[in-house]
């Protein structure tokens, strides 16, 4: 099965372009289109692909907003120009590891009521070293609701269980969610409790990401945004209780399966909200 792989890139991180299209053209799952949406022009993410080769794959789709709009509206908008059933994350600073898309995709064949994938992602260092992080859950099926209970958003503690940079999606699932959050920073996050909080999913045990660390990181950097942390976790979290309390989302199941069964059972009651 294909994979559309979703990028979105801004002149900031053109250099590290080269570094994740090797990851991609390294994937043991070659059925794979890279969308790769430039916020702005683009002049500089062009360069950059066409240096390394990239653009003369015919799998390698590049367009531009024309404008800076962020990364939730530009990832919603090369997922409008996606197509395949699976949606894969991968940020213009990240790398996939070699095997990323195949466990994902097969994850998703085994578990056919789950909407989403995701395994353990390791930090990747300017020296080239790779860290691990241990998941703070068990592999396989995601419960529905299982990553809301386990984020972590107190006064002294930030934690979301799985990074949510690489997971790979049903589009299905994507575009009743209504694709990236409006959010700053954590439009990511907000899109994946939500998912957590509508269906259930699949943690392999299989590194999948590669998360780069360095300097120009956008997480690392003072916007001047003043409305975040708090408030938008607050959104959230009223979110995630309000789509616990309706219907689960249901994939295209075939009929009489034992999945769909377990993909249509009552919702599920929300534990307490913890405080942002």
């Amino acid at each position: 099965m294909r994979v559309d792989v979703v990028t979105a890139a801004h002149s900031a991180y053109a250099n590290f372009l080269p570094a994740t299209w090797l990851s991609l053209n390294a994937q043991t799952h070659t059925a794979w289109r890279w969308l790769v949406q430039c916020d702005g022009k683009g002049t500089a993410v062009r360069n950059a692909l066409i240096a390394c080769g990239a653009s003369d794959d015919s799998r390698v789709q590049i367009a531009a907003n024309g404008t800076q709009e962020g990364p939730a509206v530009t990832r919603n908008v090369a997922l409008g120009r996606s197509s395949a059933a699976l949606i894969q994350n991968l940020d213009a600073d990240d790398e996939l590891e070699p095997t990323a898309l195949a466990a994902l995709a097969q994850a998703l064949e085994n578990h056919p009521a789950a909407g989403y994938a995701a395994g353990p992602a390791r930090d990747l260092l300017s020296s080239g070293a790779l860290v691990d992080f241990p998941l703070p859950l068990e592999p396989g099926r995601l419960q529905r609701g299982a990553l809301v209970d386990a984020w972590i958003t107190t006064s002294d503690d930030y934690r979301v269980p799985v990074h949510p940079a690489g997971v790979m999606w049903r589009r299905d699932l994507l575009l009743a969610l209504g694709g990236w959050s409006a959010m700053s920073d954590m439009e990511d996050t907000g899109l994946l409790m939500a998912a957590s909080a509508l269906c259930e999913g699949v943690l392999i045990d299989t590194p999948t990401l590669r998360y780069r660390r360095h300097r120009a990181q956008r997480s690392k950097k003072s916007s001047g945004f003043v409305g975040g942390g708090g408030e938008q976790i607050t959104l959230v979290r009223q979110r995630t209780a309000l789509l616990r309390r309706g219907p689960s989302w249901r994939p295209a199941l075939p009929p009489h399966s034992e999945d769909w069964d377990r993909a249509s059972e009552s919702p599920v009651p929300e534990q307490q909200p913890m405080q942002a």
